[in-house]
């Protein structure tokens, strides 16, 4: 088992190799370099654990506004994509129950993800294949400001999709797998 510093170095190396090394999200590379986004490591598998954790969170970019944008990674919790699903769907519930629709979004990542419709082996669910399950919390408005300053953000995911898919699920898989 990984202690929090490993798994915060891997997560690191994920998203310069991948996330930003094959440009899947052009405005990682700032963030990144500006060290703006908080790495919070939870080993708790329960559902509840993560409940309290997402709010956590919320209220940390509620007073912090040089946090950009946290991850919240578990490594020992979620391996199986329905449970992790699962955890998806309550956390996005959570976020319209406590008033935080509209100012913070999930995007979210997993080891097996697997886009609806998809062949397990497509390699298009690399563009959302990490390391370990996490969520990533986004403020909305810095997502506004991104998309305003990039412009035609809605063609992202359509070329990554085909960049994933040209590279082929071998190189996508190896490329990930050397961030451990």
């Amino acid at each position: 088992m990984a202690d929090e510093q490993t798994v915060i170095t891997q997560t690191k190396q994920w998203i310069q190799k991948v996330v930003i090394g094959l440009n899947f999200c052009p405005f990682a590379n700032r963030e990144f370099k500006n060290n703006t986004i908080h790495y919070q490591v939870a080993f708790n598998s329960k559902r509840t654990d993560a409940r309290d954790l997402i709010l956590q969170e919320c209220k940390r970019l509620d007073r912090d506004r040089s946090i950009a944008t946290t991850l919240l990674i578990f490594p020992n919790a979620f391996a199986e994509f329905e449970e992790y699903l699962q955890l998806v769907a309550f956390a996005e519930k959570l976020l319209i129950q406590k008033k935080y629709e509209g100012i913070y979004q999930l995007a979210t990542f997993h080891p097996l993800y697997r886009f609806e419709n998809s062949a397990p082996d497509d390699p298009a669910n690399y563009t959302n294949r990490s390391i370990y399950p996490m969520l990533h919390l986004l403020r909305e408005d810095e997502i506004r400001k991104a998309i305003k300053f990039y412009g035609n953000a809605e063609a992202i995911p359509e070329r990554n999709i085909q960049f994933a898919r040209e590279k082929g699920e071998v190189y996508m898989q190896m490329l990930r797998d050397s961030c451990f």
